[in-house]
């Protein structure tokens, strides 16, 4: 069946009706992409701290509440005269190959400075989730409060995060670490 019946087939009118079938076409496109737009997850990402473990998560939630566990990595964190502190922080810079300023000693970066390869400040003053140049104390109380990270491992947290991020950091396991050792346990046995 001819697609216009009656009209007089000129090449003018036969350029109107493509004009008119592409505009069509496009708008009917436009439209069902509109209809199969899936609205994105919004997912807030968060570190999660237990210093009894000695381990800090990469967290997601997502806009449903469900936590997914990104990633979990060894730390050390503050020894018991010099404890880390609990609480609700955010991460509030994020420094590349930081300088350390100590009491009466600065320290350029590079392999003999403390903080590592990263620094990662909180909003508790003084504090910060850093790289270090004694990997051996990674599991153990032997920081100043700080948390300590093997520098691979902190240049990883460091490009997966950004300023403003929350951190929670826990004097008891917190329940959604509980959860993932207790699987890692059962899988283990």
């Amino acid at each position: 069946m001819p697609l216009c019946v009656g009209m007089k087939h000129t090449h003018a009118n036969q350029t109107q009706i493509v004009k008119l079938l592409t505009v069509l076409a496009v708008a009917g496109a436009e439209t069902h992409e509109k209809d199969r737009e899936v609205q994105p997850l919004r997912i807030e990402r968060r570190i999660v701290v237990s210093i009894p473990d000695r381990k800090l998560a990469l967290v997601d939630r997502d806009a449903q509440g469900r936590d997914r566990i990104v990633k979990v990595y060894d730390i050390a964190v503050g020894k018991p005269s010099t404890p880390s502190p609990r609480g609700q922080f955010a991460v509030v810079n994020r420094i590349p190959n930081p300088t350390w300023y100590g009491p009466q000693k600065v320290v350029a970066p590079g392999a003999a400075n403390p903080l590592g390869t990263r620094w990662m400040g909180l909003s508790a003053a003084g504090y910060g989730i850093h790289g270090t140049n004694v990997p051996r104390s990674i599991g153990k109380a032997a920081s100043h409060g700080c948390i300590r990270m093997r520098n691979q491992d902190v240049e990883d947290l460091f490009d997966r995060v950004t300023d403003g991020i929350a951190v929670e950091l826990s004097a008891e396991r917190p329940f959604l670490l509980a959860q993932v050792f207790a699987v890692a346990s059962v899988l283990a046995d």
